[in-house]
Order: C-alpha cells, then structure tokens, then sequence
C-alpha cells in the first residue's frame, strides 16, 4: 500500500496564523465599513490560486541552496533595517526626495537612483559588513529547471489579470498615443518598472529578509508567511503619512490602514514568496513583479517620457 506524503505540521501552523491573521485585518475593514471584496480576491488569486500554480510550474525546480552563516544575528539587523526603512524612507523620506527637483523627468530619475541605494545597496552593504555571501542573492537562475514555465505562464496569467482588474487598457487609450509610441514605451516601462519596484523590493523582502527567516525559523512555508505580513507591514507609513482620500486603502485611522496592507497587499507577496523559495531565482521574481505593475502604470510613463 503506497504511504501517503507526510504533512508539514510545522507549516500548516504557520498557514494557519497567517489566515487568522488576514481573517481579523478583513473583518475590521468590514467593521469599519471599508471594501472587503478586494482582499477577499487578492487573497484567493494572489495568496492562493497563482502560489498553487507556481508550485505546478516549478516542480522540476532546483533551487540554488543560500547558506546564512549568522541568521539570527542577520535577521535582527536586517528587521532594524526595516523599522527605519518603513519610518524614515516610507514615511517621509520619498517625499523629501521627490520635493528636491520638480515633477517631470529629473525627478523619476533621482527616484529611482535613491530606491536603488535604499532597497538593495544599503542592505548588500550591511549583509556584507557582517560576512554574508552576496553573489547568491543575485543568482538569475535562468539556466536552471523552473524557470521559464512560471515566467511564461504566469507572467501571462498576470498581464491579463491587470488588463481586467485595472482601467489601464482605457487609460492607455485615451492618451491617443502612435503605435511607434507605444513599442518603444511599453518595453521601457517594463524595464523601468522591473528596476524601480521589482528589484528593489523583491531583492529586500525576498532575496534578503525571506532567506534569513527561513534560515531562523527552519520552516520555507513559516518564511513566505512571515515575510509576507512584513512586507505589508513595512507599507504601513507611506500609506498613512503620505496617502490622501483618493488612494486606496488610506485612512485617518492608523489600524485600518494597517489592516488593508496586511488584506491586501500581504496576499501579492504570498505568491512572490512561494516562487523565491521554489526557484531561489532574483530574475524570476523581478520579472513577475514588473509584470503587475507595467499596465497601471503605463500611462503615466508615456506622459512623463514620451512628451
């Protein structure tokens, strides 16, 4: 009689604090009045459905192993990190950056030079002063099992998701733009868009904080979740301090604000998680990440280069 696969009990407890944990944050938005649907689907489609195919589309997979020499040392300066990253950087720090030149061309530039510095030099330079290897974090993986199947696949799955969930494809429409326009701008906004929230984010919150919370927790499944709920987290004061009424999920109320990060945005992370310890590929994750964020964004790009 063939033995049925051995559960993980370790995590199916980490899974399910995290959905009590995302139940409590929807249910105060529901309390509070606020739209529940969004993170319902987030959680299904982001959290749950795209994780379950990724893990189909990596099955051949062979992660490159990252050894952490001194993870609990590692993580505890890298969540010191964090906290001033979330206040300082988050919370008004963009904003000074965006106050030195005016909106326009200039302005995106410095931007992103300064996410660059903040998201993975500073991290890379604190990993390094305490004898971390760098090379792996930047491991592209694109040689290796596992790679191209959820990059197509989902990258497409991805791409049609936002061209239903968002108004970008009547956006992109109504700027009127050429066709020449649009096949220069379309693959310069994916590159952009790649660097400014696909590398820095991902390489902070994956390659860098998720790597250290597997090593110290001993559970993949308890790091996806963990670093999940720190990702959205760690959003919590630029949403706050720097939202207005016309942005989603802002309130005068710092705990609902902190509810809809962790609803709505902890989900999207679950599934760029679960790809990072499946694959341990940087390129990959950038990728996708840039996949979600190219559409909405598109229109604004064209406006601000193509003038």
């Amino acid at each position: 009689m063939p033995r049925l696969p051995r559960i993980d009990s370790r995590a199916v407890t980490f899974v399910g604090a995290y959905l009590a944990v995302w139940a409590a944050a929807t249910a105060y938005l529901g309390v509070k009045g606020a739209d529940w649907t969004l993170p319902a689907i987030s959680l299904v489609v982001f959290g749950a459905a795209l994780p379950a195919l990724s893990m189909a589309l990596t099955r051949k997979a062979a992660a490159a192993p990252i050894v952490v020499r001194r993870p609990m040392l590692e993580l505890w300066v890298l969540l010191g990190f964090l906290v001033v990253y979330a206040v300082a950087f988050l919370g008004w720090g963009m904003s000074a950056t965006r106050a030195v030149v005016s909106a326009g061309r200039e302005q995106e530039s410095l931007v992103l030079i300064v996410k660059l510095i903040v998201h993975v030099g500073m991290p890379a330079i604190l990993l390094a002063a305490l004898g971390a290897r760098l090379a792996p974090l930047f491991n592209s993986g694109i040689g290796r099992p596992g790679f191209w199947p959820p990059l197509l696949v989902l990258g497409a799955i991805i791409l049609a998701l936002m061209c239903v969930v968002s108004p970008a494809l009547s956006e992109i429409a109504a700027l009127h733009a050429s066709a020449a326009t649009l096949a220069w701008a379309a693959p310069a906004a994916f590159v952009w868009f790649a660097l400014e929230a696909g590398l820095c984010e991902e390489f902070l919150f994956r390659a860098v904080l998720q790597t250290r919370l597997a090593a110290v927790l001993e559970s993949e499944a308890g790091a996806v979740v963990t670093g999940a709920l720190l990702f959205a987290l760690a959003h919590v004061p630029g949403l706050y301090l720097r939202g207005h009424p016309g942005v989603d999920g802002y309130s005068t109320d710092p705990v609902q604000v902190i509810a809809f990060t962790v609803a709505v945005l902890s989900p999207v992370a679950l599934l760029f998680g679960t790809l990072w310890a499946r694959t341990r590929s940087l390129l990959l994750i950038v990728l996708l990440h840039a996949a979600v964020d190219v559409l909405p964004n598109l229109t604004e790009f064209i406006r601000t280069w193509a003038d």
